[in-house]
């Protein structure tokens, strides 16, 4: 029997994503000074877009338009694990210190794609009909 969906914060995608946004606003407060405008705000912006993007995907009045905010949130996916790694060359973070938070974006983006991969098979399904 599968869950009652809601609202956006039923989704365990949604719910991953707002663990994953807590866990990377910690692990910016351990950059240095001269990258709170850059890097760190870099940072704060692209995890907070993943779950703002699947919550706004939602709420659309398509699958299509759903599946393309969707696709949003795994860019900023990207690029917060870009941004780690990054922080992690420059010597800001250690690995243990990001691979818990690279955890959680694997895990994130596994979920995020089979949504986008059911949304469109159900587009398709609804194609074939016609």
């Amino acid at each position: 029997m599968s869950a009652v969906i809601n609202s956006y914060r039923d989704l365990n995608v949604w719910q991953k994503s707002m663990e994953l946004a807590r866990m990377v606003y910690g692990l910016v407060k351990y950059l240095p000074r001269e990258e709170l405008y850059a890097l760190s705000d870099q940072m704060r912006r692209a995890v907070v877009s993943i779950p703002s993007n699947i919550a706004e995907g939602y709420y659309r009045n398509s699958t299509r338009d759903y599946i393309r905010f969707l696709s949003l949130a795994k860019g900023s996916l990207g690029e917060i694990e870009t941004q780690l790694f990054l922080c992690e060359n420059f010597g800001y973070l250690k690995s243990e210190q990001i691979s818990p938070a690279l955890t959680k974006c694997d895990e994130t983006g596994k979920m995020l794609t089979a949504l986008i991969n059911n949304l469109q098979s159900k587009i398709e399904k609804k194609e074939s009909k016609k």
